[in-house]
């Protein structure tokens, strides 16, 4: 092979991909374990939370009306009623003129509508109590509802659950939760150069990057991720190398292969499934162009670079907004040159954030040689310039997408 079949936009090969990605599934998950993972259906409260009117002061339980006009120089004179137990049911009615102690979280008694403080009252020998300050309504009081009413929305589906949400839902006695599952995705890298990590590499040697780069950028995005044995390029080795990473995963990444030249051999593998489907061979992007699409029944494959800085500025541009449910994170600031660019193709520059001497963010582009794994590691994020662009002013106000 040696020209590129299908060379798409970034936007078409983004719609292209979402259009062919697998069908998340969703499972039941104990809520002790789902912190992190993405509500599949909206969680609608079973109850009213707090699920009846309580204090949320240590003090006396009254009927407002019966302290107007109550002062320090001039108390309100109440009779006390007794004693509100935490935990169980009030098990009193006021009657005008009558206080019940409460503490915090208790019942509130019937009759009652308002809780003061202990330090505005004092308990007289006789079992009279002295109110110094007036409370209105409702005053030191949660209502029934009032945090959560009955049958309201909580998360809505594709919300990421955080510990303060699990805190909530354990509340309203929620016990499971309706989750995605994650997505399965195989990882592998091929080539004659590629050795493993702990070996030393001969002249024309390369250690294998891509595999533990992907796979830390998978599980960043919640991908259950299986890395495989690196394939030199051997069709037959990466055939059935290819056959065990489809039956056992949704997704697959292949790193290397996917260009033009005589050994990049990865898109004749695929297509030689019969339910094989080509979506695209080349991107007007840059970095980046050597990437492809293909959808092999319900699965999906994708050819990366092999060159690790492109495979990963092509798996966060491509990849990673399909697998999390949630957008990106992003920020704003001020471009500080400026950035050239060809009309007609995409660009993704990596970036750093720095503060302003005056307040806000100023971007600035991190322009070395293409292909620089340190450029990478410094940057925070990247700068997207589209496909009719051509470039960037400095002083220009852009949207910086965070690694």
């Amino acid at each position: 092979m040696n020209e590129f079949l299908q060379v798409v936009t970034f936007g078409e090969a983004l719609q292209l991909l979402r259009d062919n990605f697998p069908l998340r599934r969703s499972v039941y998950m104990p809520l002790a374990e789902a912190v992190g993972a993405v509500v599949a259906s909206d969680i609608i409260s079973p109850e009213a939370l707090p699920a009846f009117d309580r204090s949320t002061v240590d003090g006396y339980a009254v009927n407002a009306a019966d302290t107007y006009g109550s002062s320090e120089s001039l108390p309100a004179f109440m009779a006390y009623a007794g004693e509100i137990a935490m935990g169980c049911e009030a098990g009193i009615v006021l009657t005008p003129g009558q206080c019940a102690w409460i503490p915090t979280g208790g019942m509130l008694p019937g009759g009652a509508n308002a809780a003061v403080m202990v330090e505005y009252t004092e308990k007289l020998a006789d079992d009279t109590v002295l109110i110094y300050r007036p409370v209105g309504p409702w005053e030191n009081i949660m209502q029934t509802g009032e945090d959560v009413a009955g049958n309201q929305l909580i998360f809505s589906t594709g919300h990421r659950l955080r510990p303060q949400d699990i805190g909530l839902l354990a509340s309203l006695g929620i016990q499971e939760v309706k989750v995605y599952d994650t997505f399965e995705v195989g990882v592998i890298s091929t080539g004659n150069e590629i050795i493993p990590v702990a070996e030393q590499p001969s002249i024309g040697q390369v250690r294998d990057v891509n595999s533990l780069a992907l796979a830390a950028a998978l599980k960043l995005c919640g991908a259950r991720v299986n890395n495989y044995p690196i394939i030199p390029d051997d069709f037959d080795r990466l055939q059935q190398a290819v056959d065990q990473a489809l039956s056992e995963n949704d997704v697959l990444l292949l790193s290397g292969g996917s260009s033009v030249g005589i050994k990049d051999m990865t898109l004749d593998v695929l297509l030689k499934y019969p339910e094989a489907s080509l979506l695209f061979h080349g991107l007007a992007v840059k970095p980046g162009k050597p990437t492809l699409g293909v959808r092999i029944g319900k699965k999906l494959a994708i050819g990366l670079p092999g060159h690790p800085v492109s495979a990963l500025m092509m798996f966060h541009i491509t990849c990673a907004p399909l697998l999390r449910s949630e957008p990106s994170f992003w920020r704003e600031g001020k471009l500080d040159i400026n950035l050239a660019s060809q009309p007609g193709r995409d660009d993704f520059i990596p970036v750093q954030l720095k503060e302003a001497a005056g307040g806000g963010l100023m971007v600035h582009p991190l322009l070395g040689k293409s292909g620089l794994m340190s450029i990478l590691a410094l940057a925070d994020g990247y700068v997207h310039i589209g496909y009719q662009q051509q470039g960037l002013k400095a002083g220009e106000q852009v949207k910086v997408v965070l690694f």
